[in-house]
C-alpha cells in the first residue's frame, strides 16, 4: 500500500487534503459555540428575555458558528491541492488569494507530523515541511490535514527512506531506540523557574479569559477581598502565596511534561533522526542526520542543582515553535538524569555513546575570572546605591514601609554579594573549549550552563570580538558561524592566543590568511 501511494505521488497527479477535515473543524468550533453562549447568557439574562427566547438565539449562535467554519473548511479544501513529483513538493492554496508554493526535494531538512486529540481520533495528521538554511518566517511548506497513511509515506519518501524500508523488511517502530520515556524523569518537571511563576500565569490567563467572557467585574469583585486580606496580614500573605504559587508551578510544570513528553521516543533510522512525543496531541519529527551539525547539553541552575539536564539538536532546516507550544522546536528529550543526557549527546553527535564529548575541556585563563569578579563588584555597588536612593525618596503606600526600607538598605550587599560572587565564579568555573575529533566543544553560562559540540565541518566562518577591556586582560571571544541552531557559537573570553589558534585548527586554512605567526615567539595575532 505504501509503495503504491508513493508511486501515485511520484506520476506528480494533484491530491487534496483529508475531507475528514471538516468534521474536525466543526467539533473544534465547539470552543466558540461555548464562548458565545455565555455571553448570550450573561447578555439576553438582564435583558428579561424568557427561557424559549433564549434557547433559541444559543442555538441559532451554535449553528451559524459551526455551520460558518464548516464552510469555509469545505472552501478551503476545494481550493487546495498538493502533489509530489520526481524533483519537487508543490502546494497551490487560496480561497480569494492564489498562492502557489513549491519546494525542490533535494532541500527537504525535515519532516514535522503533529495531531491535536481532535485530528488523532479522526486519523488526520499535520504535515509541516521544513526547507531553507535558518528557516526563516514561511520557510515551511503545510499540508493541512492529511490522512495518517499519506502523511507517513510522504515522510519516509521526502527523506529518502522509503526503499530502505521495504527492501528491510522490517517495521521503523522495532529499530532500538536511543531514548524512551521514563517517567521517573518527572521529577526534574518542577525544576524550572516557571514553577514560581506558575500562579501568576494562571491568574493572568484566567482573567484574560473572564475578560474575553465579560466577566472582569465577578473577576475584580471576587479579588476584593482577597486584595484586603493581604494588605491587613502582609506577612502571612507573603507566606501563603509563595507557598500557593510554588504549589500550583509545580503542578503545571509536571502536567506540562506529561503532556508534551508522553510517549516520547528517539530513534535512529537509516540516515535520519526520528522523535516522537505527546500525550495529547501527537509530535512527530523526522530529521535527516546529514542536516545534523551537532548537539547542545543545556543546564539551568535548578535542572543542575536536581542533577539533570536538557539535550537539544543543532541542525539546518529546523523551523520556529509555533503559537502555544511550549517546547522547543530543537529538544531531543526531555530533562533526563546528566549521565544520560551525556550519553544521548555523544551518541547523536558520533554514534558512540561512550565517546564522552564534554570531558578535557581547556579551562580559560585567569584573566577570565578578573572581569567576572569585577563587573559583580561594580553591580552589587550599583545596586545599593540604587536601594539607598529609592528607599529614602519613594513615596510608600504603607508609612511603615519608608523607615523599614531604608533601615535595611544594609541587606542588599548583605545578600547580593555573595549571590553576585557565586555567579562570578560559577561563570568562569563553566568557560572551557577543546577540539574533540570532528567537534568543536564550548561551555560558559552560570545561570544556564551551555555546552555546545559542533562539527567543524559545519562551521562556515570566524568572528573574532575584543572587547576595550578583553584587550587590557588579553582575551578574545571567537564566534563560530554555522548555518544551524543560533548562527553562532562563542568561545567566550579565552586569551587572544589560544583562541585564534584554536580557530585555526578547528578549521584548518580558513583563518589563516589572516593570522600573522612571529618567529621569535609562540603568539598568534591577527594583521
Amino acid at each position: 500500500m505504501q509503495a503504491t501511494a508513493g508511486r501515485s505521488a511520484e506520476e506528480g497527479g494533484w491530491r487534496a487534503p483529508a475531507g475528514r477535515s471538516v468534521v474536525a473543524s466543526a467539533v473544534k468550533s465547539l470552543a466558540l459555540v461555548a464562548a458565545a453562549v455565555i455571553g448570550l447568557v450573561r447578555l439576553f439574562t438582564g435583558a428579561g428575555w424568557p427561557t424559549w427566547g433564549l434557547v433559541t438565539a444559543c442555538a441559532a449562535a451554535a449553528v451559524l458558528i459551526v455551520g460558518g467554519v464548516a464552510a469555509y473548511d469545505v472552501a478551503r479544501l476545494r481550493s487546495t491541492r498538493w502533489r509530489l513529483t520526481g524533483e519537487r513538493l508543490e502546494l497551490r492554496s487560496g480561497i480569494t488569494v492564489r498562492r502557489a508554493r513549491a519546494v525542490p526535494r533535494d532541500r527537504v531538512r525535515s519532516v514535522d507530523l503533529r495531531a491535536d486529540p481532535v485530528l488523532r481520533l479522526l486519523g488526520l495528521t499535520v504535515v509541516k515541511v521544513g526547507t531553507g538554511e535558518r528557516a526563516a518566517d514561511g520557510d515551511e511548506l503545510t499540508l493541512d490535514p492529511l490522512t495518517r497513511h499519506d502523511a507517513e509515506t510522504l515522510r519516509r519518501t521526502l527523506l529518502r527512506g522509503a526503499a530502505a524500508d521495504e527492501q528491510s523488511g522490517e517495521r521503523v517502530d522495532r529499530d532500538a531506540p536511543l531514548a524512551e520515556l521514563r517517567w521517573s524523569w518527572v521529577r526534574y518537571a518542577p525544576l524550572t523557574v516557571w514553577t514560581f511563576a506558575g500562579a501568576g500565569v494562571v491568574l493572568g490567563v484566567a482573567y484574560k479569559a473572564a475578560e474575553r467572557l465579560g466577566l472582569e467585574d465577578l473577576a475584580e469583585q471576587a479579588a476584593g477581598p482577597v486584595w484586603d486580606w493581604v494588605t491587613g496580614h502582609p506577612l502571612p500573605a507573603v507566606v501563603l502565596l509563595l507557598t500557593v504559587n510554588v504549589a500550583v508551578g509545580a503542578l503545571g510544570a509536571v502536567a506540562q511534561f506529561a503532556e508534551s513528553w508522553g510517549r516520547y521516543r528517539l530513534d535512529r533510522e537509516p540516515g535520519r533522526l526520528r522523535l516522537r512525543h505527546g500525550l495529547l496531541t501527537a509530535r512527530s519529527l523526522t530529521l535527516e542526520e546529514r542536516r545534523l551539525r551537532g548537539v547542545e547539553v543545556r543546564e539551568p541552575l535548578l535542572l543542575r542543582l536536581g542533577g539533570g539536564a536538557r539535550v537539544k539538536a543543532i541542525a539546518t532546516g529546523l523551523g520556529k515553535a509555533g503559537d502555544g507550544e511550549t517546547e522547543d522546536v530543537g529538544a531531543l528529550a526531555p530533562p533526563l538524569p546528566r549521565p544520560l543526557a551525556w550519553r544521548l549527546a555523544d551518541a547523536i553527535a558520533t554514534g558512540d555513546a561512550r565517546t564522552d564529548l564534554g570531558a578535557g575541556l581547556v579551562r580559560h585563563p585567569p584573566a577570565a575570572r578578573r572581569r567576572r569578579v569585577v563587573r559583580a563588584v561594580v553591580l552589587v555597588a550599583v545596586l545599593t546605591a540604587m536601594t539607598g536612593v529609592v528607599s529614602w525618596s519613594v513615596p510608600w503606600p504603607w508609612p511603615w514601609m519608608g523607615p523599614w526600607m531604608g533601615a535595611w538598605v544594609w541587606a542588599v550587599p548583605v545578600v547580593a554579594a555573595p549571590a553576585a560572587w557565586w555567579g562570578a565564579v560559577t561563570g568562569a568555573r563553566s568557560l572551557g573549549h577543546a577540539l574533540a575529533g570532528r567537534h568543536l566543544v564550548t561551555r560558559q553560562g552560570a545561570m544556564i550552563r551551555r555546552t555546545v559540540a559542533l562539527e567543524r565541518a559545519g562551521i562556515s566562518g570566524w568572528t573574532i570580538t575584543e572587547s576595550f577591556f578583553q584587550r587590557r586582560a588579553g582575551l578574545v571571544t571567537v564566534s563560530a558561524t554555522t548555518a544551524a541552531g543560533d548562527g553562532h557559537y562563542e568561545v567566550l573570553d579565552v586569551g587572544r592566543g589560544d583562541g585564534l589558534e584554536l580557530a585555526a585548527r578547528a578549521t584548518p586554512g580558513l583563518l589563516e590568511p589572516f593570522l600573522v605567526r612571529p618567529a621569535n615567539g609562540p603568539d598568534v595575532s591577527l594583521h
